[in-house]
């Protein structure tokens, strides 16, 4: 079975010039560049040991000391990898009309989404929000076997996670009032929105646990209204306590005519993970393992980049994760913490 699994590479790729120099720069961004061999102009981060320690990693030549230097090339592109709330202080330096890929969250709630929507349109920015779990290998292949009508009517989209995610990697996550969907499972919900549209409503419990006091929601069960059409889950538990036989991160989908099965092997041993797989059913066919080309990590960051090189040089027509289209993932996110907060419904008394 032959499926689309990569985008595009630019032609005449600009250089890029990375702001934030963190364990995600150097695990994924840097490397899927390195990989399609898209020039590196220079690295910038507030932290000068971070961004000097990833150059002499890489072999980046450049070291920005200043913010105002690191915007102040012409011709490049930006790779904002910062923590949500920083978001707007970095996007208030860029040169009007300047191209910029900016790492998730878009903010750290639906206001913040709204300003650095407003802040990009003023300064007439190309921006999308690094969403690449759209293009990760098979994620862009079941986007394919969709558009083929492969699975016939989709009715039912589940993705089960059950990981040790080691949330102290990220020292700027202990405290922050929103974790587990706005960092990690927004991925999720911003790829149903992307392959099967968006839903009407949201049911939503987030929780903490309680060896992990200094983390807030880092376990979560989602379920997205798609009325009577398709039945939606996500259940997400990140402190599972007993890694190997019982561990899970998959991804399926089934319809009238067939059905896919997607692993995200990331998260079963993060950063090194496992690899990727899908497997896919169509009619009587039974399941069949589809060669995957890579994995989210790290493949998939390959494809927001080549998209928005590609669109500022006028290759592509559209961009794919623009902030217009973020902010509905946004929206979501923030629909998923006020169902959160909400009440059950109390059982009848009998």
């Amino acid at each position: 079975m032959i499926l689309n699994q990569a985008w595009n590479r630019s032609s005449n790729p600009c250089p890029i010039v990375i702001i934030g120099a963190g364990g995600i720069v150097r695990t994924a961004h840097i490397p899927a560049y390195r990989k399609l061999e898209y020039p590196i102009a220079g690295i910038y981060d507030v932290r000068q040991e971070a961004a000097s320690d990833t150059a002499a990693k890489f072999g980046v030549d450049t070291v920005f000391t200043t913010i105002e230097n690191a915007v102040s090339l012409p011709g490049t592109i930006f790779d904002i990898a910062v923590p949500g709330n920083q978001i707007l202080s970095v996007l208030q330096h860029l040169p009007d009309g300047a191209a910029a890929l900016i790492q998730k969250p878009m903010g750290e709630n639906l206001a913040e989404a709204r300003r650095i929507l407003s802040l990009c349109r003023a300064k007439n920015l190309k921006a999308a929000i690094n969403f690449q779990l759209r293009f990760s290998p098979n994620m862009l292949a079941l986007r394919d076997l969709l558009a083929q009508g492969s699975l016939g009517t989709v009715t039912d989209i589940e993705v089960r996670l059950v990981d040790r995610q080691p949330w102290q990697l990220w020292e700027f996550l202990k405290g922050a009032p929103r974790l587990e969907v706005l960092y990690h499972s927004i991925h999720y919900l911003d790829a149903i929105r992307f392959l099967f549209g968006e839903p009407f409503g949201v049911y939503c419990k987030a929780i903490s646990h309680p060896e992990m006091v200094e983390f807030s929601d880092t376990r979560s069960t989602i379920i997205l209204d798609y009325g009577d059409r398709i039945r939606c889950s996500l259940t997400l538990n990140h402190e599972h306590r007993h890694n190997g036989k019982h561990q899970a991160s998959a991804f399926k989908v089934e319809g009238t005519a067939g059905a896919a099965a997607l692993t995200m092997g990331v998260n079963l041993g993060y950063p090194a993970g496992k690899p990727d797989t899908l497997d896919v059913a169509v009619g009587n066919s039974g399941w069949e393992a589809v060669a995957l080309r890579g994995s989210w990590f790290t493949e998939a960051f390959e494809g927001p980049m080549s998209n928005l090189q590609r669109f500022a040089a006028g290759e592509d027509d559209i961009l794919i994760t623009n902030v217009d289209d973020a902010v509905r993932t946004m929206a979501l996110v923030e629909a998923c913490y006020e169902s959160s907060k909400l009440p059950s419904t109390p059982i009848p008394a009998v």
